[in-house]
């Protein structure tokens, strides 16, 4: 078993502990209280909460822009790509379902270059799959509803999909693929 560094576990507890109430009511004290470390001893290993919250979500958004990368560089057909994308969401998402509540609300809190860096890899993402979706309906595997509108459907489910498997949790994370792909793509009918 790995062993993480003291940094890495300052992370994990600040990720928790943004997930459970949200980066700007946790305080370092109250990271240093839930690691049972004096708040000094913190600083000791990072810099601020600024930098904490950087390095979750730069290192979420991170695995979806590689990701997507190669799904984009595939050469396969767009409803191929489409469920790697969905797939790769899930996958995400029970590896860092803590973190993802700090890229999906608290992302707004980077400053500077991080900020603008997040920005661009969100862009570059949607942009990426957008194209997916649009080589699809040009080629008659994806109706032709308006590619937004599928992006919005697909994206607000596998954006929140963290929140629902934190409640019910333990789904097998191969059913949870198939089941996603089958409902986001084909329907319930």
């Amino acid at each position: 078993m790995k062993t993480i560094s003291r940094k890495e576990e300052i992370i994990q507890v600040a990720s928790r502990l943004f997930y459970e109430k949200g980066y700007k009511t946790v305080s370092m004290r109250d990271i240093a209280t839930a690691m049972d470390i004096k708040a000094a001893s913190l600083y000791n290993h990072i810099n601020s909460k600024q930098e904490i919250l950087s390095e979750i979500i730069l290192k979420v958004a991170e695995e979806f822009t590689v990701g997507m990368e190669k799904v984009v560089s595939e050469n396969s057909s767009a409803i191929k790509k489409v469920e790697k994308v969905i797939e790769m969401h899930v996958d995400i998402t029970v590896n860092y379902s803590e973190a993802l509540a700090s890229l999906n609300n608290d992302w707004m809190h980077l400053e500077k270059e991080d900020l603008l860096a997040f920005v661009k890899m969100r862009e570059d993402y949607e942009e990426n799959f957008r194209k997916i979706i649009k080589q699809g309906i040009d080629s008659g595997e994806i109706k032709s509803y308006h590619p937004e509108v599928i992006l919005f459907s697909i994206f607000s489910t596998l954006r929140t999909l963290y929140l629902w498997y934190q409640k019910r949790g333990k789904v097998d994370v191969n059913i949870l693929k198939k089941d996603m792909v089958s409902v986001l793509i084909k329907g319930i009918v």
